[in-house]
């Protein structure tokens, strides 16, 4: 598998994944015409597309949905309860739906999606475990708490995208009014970087080779202190062929190898 993220934060968050002659986005997080300014840096052409796949309904994953699906045809799939939630925002009625059911796996083409359930404070998020039948990443973002079912997940993947959202002292002392503050840092929001670096510490023990920290903050967080953070973390477990990168708000990953 092919896999590059192509926009990771508060304004905006799409993946790009392709197996075989099976291209999809999970979100689409930008606007239309951002995200094929992104795809074509990476050398796909957005007509090549063949699906968008939705993890819940805010914003800043769903803005470019809708343009995306009806300037190239493409059907979005999504849970029935994140469909009700950004109908109105999303869709003129000309687009193809396709509903899946939360923790029931479905097939696009030459890509095998395993949604599952987490905690955030959106009607029914789901993030995914993608196949290729040889291969597989999770993608683990948006989330407040790593959940048992969270972590049986990702086990056994060979590569993960992983929120890393905010540093607490960041988020304590940052500009946010309280209540967001409250709202980010509970169990329902979002993951700090200690909560991140020791999932990650988990995994690497379990045998993952490659990790891509994710959703960092524009105010409550930084690259470097999310990747030394979880680093710190890794320290003594003698994981030297595992590969550690940050994606950022500004510019796609390079496409990583799965």
């Amino acid at each position: 598998m092919n896999v590059s993220v192509l926009a990771s934060g508060s304004s905006g968050n799409s993946i790009f994944v392709q197996a075989g002659t099976t291209r999809v986005l999970v979100d689409a997080g930008l606007a239309g015409k951002p995200i094929e300014k992104r795809l074509e840096s990476i050398g796909v052409s957005p007509a090549s597309l063949h699906a968008i796949v939705v993890s819940h309904e805010h914003s800043d994953h769903i803005k470019g949905v809708g343009v995306l699906a009806r300037r190239f045809g493409l059907p979005v799939w999504l849970t029935q309860g994140t469909f009700e939630a950004c109908k109105e925002k999303v869709f003129r009625g000309k687009e193809r739906v396709r509903v899946f059911e939360n923790d029931e796996p479905f097939v696009l083409g030459d890509l095998h999606f395993e949604p599952y359930a987490l905690s955030h404070d959106a009607v029914d998020p789901v993030n995914f475990i993608i196949s290729d039948g040889d291969s597989s990443i999770g993608i683990a973002t948006d989330m407040g708490t790593v959940t048992h079912l969270v972590r049986e997940r990702l086990r056994g993947t060979d590569l993960v995208v992983l929120e890393s959202n905010y540093d607490r002292n960041m988020l304590m002392a940052g500009p946010y009014p309280w209540d967001l503050k409250r709202r980010i840092s509970g169990n329902r929001g979002h993951l700090s970087n200690s909560a991140a670096a020791e999932t990650l510490r988990d995994l690497v023990e379990g045998g993952l080779k490659q990790a891509v920290l994710a959703h960092l903050s524009e105010h409550s967080n930084r690259p470097t202190l999310a990747s030394e953070t979880c680093r710190a973390q890794l320290n003594g477990l003698g994981a030297r062929d595992f590969s550690l990168s940050v994606a950022t708000q500004e510019r796609p990953t390079p496409i990583y190898v799965v």
